[in-house]
């Protein structure tokens, strides 16, 4: 397969090759961070400094471009993950130096649907997604071969048609540049005539009518799904096994939650995580990804993750957002629903 040094396999071709020939275990669960925020939120994207709120406004708020770019290399450098997403800007400063991205794979945000615009003071995001993208994938292909698309379906006949076009236009484009993508499936925005109960089945519906007239030269190399309870991403991950099932991280949550969702959905069938918030927001990024992959492989229970969490934040002497009896909390409907 290819990477973004041509002639080294990375850990995430190897794990996705072990997935795709039916011979995974949870060592193979691939692992991504997904610092691709600056396209969704702006100025805030690389968080706020500790008793700062998310939201805020003025100098002094939130860190800066150089922070983010530093979280990123750090995060690289620790070794624990095997995907870093970012915006095109961010991604061509990190690939030049190749040397650090000898075991992490590059990936580049490659469209930027209105869904996913959050600056302050707006609503773009609950009006109907339009498709949009603002990075040239030509330019792209000359540092980066693997780039996330993201599509949102709203049960219009006018705009997800729209958005099914753009698509269809994106990956023709970008197998002819042999770039590499990975498809993310928002839960509708905006959506006419469709129950909140019935978001999990529309959109598994939704992914693999999609797919089915692709063929293997046009298709994503794994999914990257809301988590709409397990039921639903199992039955997605079992329908083809073809198509590797990955989850979104949606908000920030509790650091149980972190952790719950991890488990939960290791166990339903995804093979991969893409966090953002969830790690960019927390008190120790390192420490948050270096105890994800216990819990992936069932060494260590999400509240006993929890536990360790926040006894390496009293050892770095941090102080942690929430007390650990409310960190231990699970706060996401669809785990507690379940």
């Amino acid at each position: 397969m290819p990477t973004n040094n041509h002639d080294i396999v990375k850990p995430l071709d190897q794990k996705l090759a072990k997935i795709l020939a039916g011979s995974y275990q949870p060592s193979d669960f691939i692992i991504a961070d997904a610092k691709d925020a600056d396209m969704s939120v702006g100025v805030m994207a690389p968080a706020p400094f500790p008793g700062k709120e998310i939201g805020a406004i003025g100098p002094g708020v939130y860190r800066t471009r150089q922070d983010y770019l530093g979280h990123m290399r750090t995060l690289i450098n620790q070794g624990d993950i095997d995907i870093m997403l970012t915006s095109a800007s961010n991604g061509e400063l990190l690939s030049e130096n190749p040397e650090q991205l000898k075991n992490a794979t590059l990936a580049v945000r490659a469209n930027d649907s209105t869904d996913i615009w959050n600056p302050r003071g707006s609503d773009y995001a609950g009006s109907m997604s339009r498709p949009f993208n603002t990075a040239n994938l030509a330019r792209v292909q000359k540092f980066c071969d693997l780039v996330l698309y993201s599509m949102t379906f709203n049960n219009d006949v006018d705009a997800d048609l729209k958005t099914l076009s753009d698509y269809r236009e994106f990956r023709l484009k970008s197998a002819d540049l042999g770039v590499r993508h990975f498809l993310e499936v928002f839960n509708p925005n905006s959506p006419r005539d469709l129950k909140r109960e019935d978001f999990g089945s529309y959109v598994n519906d939704s992914i693999i009518r999609a797919l089915a007239g692709v063929t293997s030269a046009e298709r994503p190399i794994f999914l990257k799904v809301a988590y709409n309870g397990g039921r639903h991403l199992q039955e997605l991950a079992e329908h083809d096994s073809t198509l590797v099932v990955g989850l979104l991280g949606g908000s920030s949550g509790t650091t149980r939650d972190t952790f719950e969702l991890l488990a939960r959905g290791e166990q339903s069938g995804a093979r991969v995580a893409l966090f953002g918030r969830k790690i960019q927001r927390a008190e120790s990024q390192t420490d948050i990804v270096r105890l994800m992959r216990p819990v992936i492989e069932g060494e260590l229970t999400p509240s006993e993750a929890v536990k360790a969490y926040h006894e390496c934040l009293a050892s770095q002497e941090i102080s942690p957002q929430r007390p650990l009896k409310a960190d231990l909390e699970l706060t996401d409907p669809e785990l507690l629903g379940e």
